[in-house]
């Protein structure tokens, strides 16, 4: 009987040991090491870009020079993909649909998509452009308009140039400016073409300097139109100017907008795409810009 108590005494014991706190069950790590610990698991939850482009309008002086040269020092820069726009001589810059892929695949680059008058010639440039796998033909801008019927009839617009483009085997999208955000006797433009554009024929780019400057929230934007945003600009504004000031745009990583942030949640809302965009330069050179925009893309933690 007396060794059984002991057994239940010692038993007991133990079953308290479950209960104690943490530091009494392990020993105690020095401060610096826990906070180390702590950082170590902070950064190997976040990610980085497995691939991120750049749109070469940043760079159209020197595409309108030497357009080969400028994209094999872009290639050089680190971008893996790129964005086209129609700089005069067509979105291939002269060259046939073939030479310009086969340029941009020599190099390691995806020709993902291009900026376009959907309104012109869409069928051929489509057809051109699917044949060489190009992901999308991207409308850049439509103009402020007078009414939310001009809209209307440019969501009508949009879905037939959506149609056009899946017949050739590519996608459409619409690049916002800060037009698609004046309301319009409570109804705001941008989410009329969201809501009244089919997500099978139409997606959209999303350009974060606009819709901040615009006066919206990224966040909040990305998070009420989950997967229609496919693509992205990632333009930042320099700090100190006015909110609403249009030709403030600056390095990336140096102004006002929370990229971390704001690629976490395009990513977790369907972005797909995320394009590099300056429009403004001061005391650099947009080339050497478009180093420095890349060298911060490829250190992006999210």
């Amino acid at each position: 009987m007396k060794n059984r108590r002991k057994f239940i005494q010692l038993s007991a014991a133990m079953g308290m040991g479950a209960f104690l706190p943490l530091q009494f069950c392990s020993p105690k790590k020095e401060e610096g090491a826990e906070i180390a610990e702590s950082e170590t698991l902070i950064s190997a939850s976040k990610e980085t870009l497995a691939a991120f482009g750049i749109q070469l309008y940043s760079v159209k002086e020197n595409m309108a020079e030497n357009a080969s040269e400028t994209i094999k020092s872009l290639a050089g820069y680190g971008y893996n993909q790129i964005e086209g726009f129609d700089g005069g001589k067509g979105i291939f810059w002269g060259m046939k649909n073939t030479e310009f892929k086969n340029l941009t695949d020599d190099l390691g680059l995806d020709f993902v998509s291009s900026h376009v008058n959907t309104y012109k010639d869409l069928d051929r440039i489509a057809g051109e452009a699917g044949e060489i796998g190009m992901k999308y033909l991207i409308n850049p801008y439509v103009g402020a308009q007078k009414s939310m019927d001009d809209f209307k009839r440019i969501a009508d617009d949009f879905n037939k140039q959506g149609e056009i483009c899946k017949k050739n085997g590519v996608k459409f999208a619409y690049h916002n400016h800060g037009y698609t955000f004046v309301d319009f006797d409570g109804q705001i433009p941008q989410d009329y073409l969201l809501e009244n554009t089919d997500p099978d024929l139409v997606d959209f780019e999303l350009d974060l300097y606009w819709v901040y400057t615009a006066g919206y929230d990224p966040l909040e934007y990305l998070a009420k139109h989950p997967n229609r945003f496919k693509l992205g600009h990632v333009k930042d504004k320099q700090s100190g100017l006015d909110k609403s000031e249009p030709d403030g745009s600056t390095l990336v990583g140096t102004g006002v907008l929370d990229f971390p942030s704001i690629i976490r949640k395009a990513k977790d809302n369907g972005m797909e795409y995320f394009i590099v965009e300056q429009e403004r330069y001061v005391d650099i050179s947009p080339m050497e810009a478009a180093e420095k925009n890349a060298t911060y893309m490829k250190g992006l933690e999210f």
